[in-house]
């Protein structure tokens, strides 16, 4: 389990909360969450590497519509009116996804990942650069930079 995934769920327990105790917005980015990861774990278990003509748009895909969202609601969920408790295991699906999604970009390469970057991490290069696409070759080194 992730060092953020450890901490979300230390903080949970410290706040006395319950799951049945979970502020609504915490359920719901929770749900939010779980879907990703399903949509992660289906698209890797599809995952063809595409032929190289196709390779940039497929990773492109791949960051946009993958690592974008699990990012997104990394940064949503600390950015609000008030930051969201995720469980320890609703932040380890999100991490999952998220390195689900950047093995797959990789793969676009043929390069063979086994991510395991935090979300945070992620997002912190996603907020200097404003770019998904730019975020996923930074944390993968693929396809080097010239």
């Amino acid at each position: 389990m992730s060092r953020e995934a450890t901490h979300s769920e230390s903080r949970a327990v410290a706040d006395g909360r319950g799951a049945e105790e979970r502020h609504p917005e915490d359920v719901r980015f929770g749900e939010r969450a779980r879907a990703l990861a399903a949509e992660a774990r289906e698209a890797r278990e599809s995952f063809d590497p595409p032929p190289p003509s196709a390779a940039d748009q497929r990773a492109l895909e791949c960051a946009r519509d993958g690592v974008g969202p699990a990012v997104s609601l990394y940064v949503s969920a600390r950015t609000g009116d008030r930051q969201v408790s995720f469980t320890g295991e609703e932040f380890e699906l999100l991490h999952r996804a998220m390195n689900d999604w950047l093995d797959m970009y990789a793969r676009c390469y043929g390069v063979d990942l086994d991510a395991d970057f935090t979300v945070r991490e992620a997002a912190e290069v996603l907020l200097r650069t404003h770019d998904v696409l730019d975020t996923a070759q930074l944390l993968t080194c693929v396809p080097e930079r010239s």
